[in-house]
């Protein structure tokens, strides 16, 4: 009879969360910001189908890292999550601290149950009326949740893109200004010409990321007057986003 090794839970959870977070490493990172319009949702991706940032409910918004079949499959549970609730109570009962809470009841089942963790990063923002009142979760594999304040930065490197913000971002800033401080931030972390990563601002030698290498949507903060629409997730189209980046003040 063939004797099967032992591991202990300690290292099973540590093994487990490695791979994880090996995993979350590989992908390109999400930058997710408050700003004085709303909450701003900026992600490196050159994709143009396969989406990072996606829209849960009326003032809700979803950003994700890692793998696209996992984080994909837990945005369209919250999304089904989102509808029923909204339909069997009231719209307004439809939050991004419930949403997180199931997500991290997900996650952590998936982490301590099965073979494989999921290899994902979540981010869950709700827009309010006012900048005080605006709501940023992070998700982490294992189901552990954070309410996070002022910007949230999930995968590759995130060190470096969570320094930059941490220089550059005001909480006083129109969506042109904030995704222009999020785009400068992601590509600090591009390699310098001396083929060394820098780690400084990209105004400081490091050149832009363009708009064809972006994801980028809003949250509007008065979605009614903006667009006559209580849905306050938008996409900024290419178009748009040159113009952004183009500016070097975000005007």
């Amino acid at each position: 009879m063939t004797q099967q090794f032992y591991v202990s839970p300690e290292q099973l959870m540590k093994d487990r969360a490695d791979f994880a977070r090996k995993g979350i490493a590989r992908g390109r990172s999400v930058v997710v910001l408050t700003c004085r319009d709303g909450i701003a949702l900026v992600a490196e991706n050159p994709s143009p189908s396969l989406y990072k940032l996606g829209e849960i409910y009326d003032r809700i918004g979803f950003a994700a890292v890692g793998k696209y079949n996992e984080f994909e499959s837990l945005r369209q549970a919250g999304v089904r999550y989102a509808d029923v609730r909204g339909y069997s109570y009231a719209r307004e009962d439809v939050s991004a601290r419930g949403l997180a809470s199931v997500y991290a009841q997900s996650l952590g089942s998936v982490f301590t149950t099965e073979g494989k963790p999921f290899e994902v990063e979540l981010a869950v923002a709700e827009v309010g009326t006012e900048p005080f009142s605006d709501h940023l979760y992070r998700l982490t594999f294992d189901g552990s949740i954070a309410d996070e304040s002022n910007y949230v930065v999930m995968g590759g490197q995130a060190d470096i893109v969570n320094d930059s913000l941490a220089r550059s971002w005001s909480p006083d800033t129109s969506f042109s200004e904030a995704i222009l401080v999020a785009v400068r931030a992601l590509s600090s972390t591009r390699r310098a010409p001396d083929g060394a990563s820098n780690g400084e601002p990209a105004e400081q030698g490091t050149e832009l990321l363009g708009a064809g290498l972006l994801e980028v949507a809003v949250l509007d903060r008065d979605p009614q007057s903006a667009r006559g629409s209580v849905r306050a997730f938008r996409r900024i189209g290419t178009v748009e986003l040159d113009r952004f980046l183009a500016s070097p003040e975000g005007d």
